[in-house]
């Protein structure tokens, strides 16, 4: 075991020192602090008390991991998670070879997109060159009414002029 390099003594106790329900020792007495670990005053048959080791107590049952039920969206999600990769992987494989068909298609809508902004400055100035060319030698036509009536619901009265 050890070799120590000093003494262990014990410090008697005097009888003033032991409660009234125990018999005064004979010799010198370990205080509890002193006590290894292992070590247990007992009592034997005969009434003598001493120290002994004990048999080590059973050690606590372990702790039985009670099974839960795995939650449903805990499943839900386990089962989608491959789905999801799997569509995503699929919409990348799926753009991928519709890049080029995608490329033609956006010239395409800006193509349309210069002809609409032709056609809304173009139309307009044909319109007005057709209408002026035409040569009728006669203006726009105007047209004025005049309206008279007496009362609030007296008869009306009208005259419609051409210019």
């Amino acid at each position: 075991m050890h070799d120590t390099a000093y003494t262990i003594t014990t410090q008697p106790l005097g009888p003033a020192d032991y409660p009234a329900y125990l018999p005064v020792p004979e010799g010198r007495v370990m205080l509890p602090s002193e006590i290894p670990p292992g070590v247990q005053m007992v009592t034997l048959p005969d009434g003598i008390r001493t120290l002994a080791y004990t048999q080590p107590t059973a050690p606590p049952a372990p702790l039985v991991a009670v099974a839960r039920p795995i939650p449903a969206w805990a499943k839900t999600t386990a089962l989608l998670t491959p789905t999801i990769g799997g569509g995503i992987a699929a919409a990348g494989i799926g753009l991928s070879y519709a890049a080029p068909g995608l490329i033609a298609m956006s010239q395409a809508l800006w193509s349309a997109v210069a002809l609409i902004a032709a056609a809304a400055v173009g139309v307009p100035v044909l319109l007005r060159l057709g209408r002026s060319a035409v040569g009728t030698g006669r203006g726009t036509t105007h047209i004025t009414q005049n309206i008279t009536a007496s009362g609030m619901f007296g008869k009306a009265n009208g005259t419609i002029n051409h210019h």
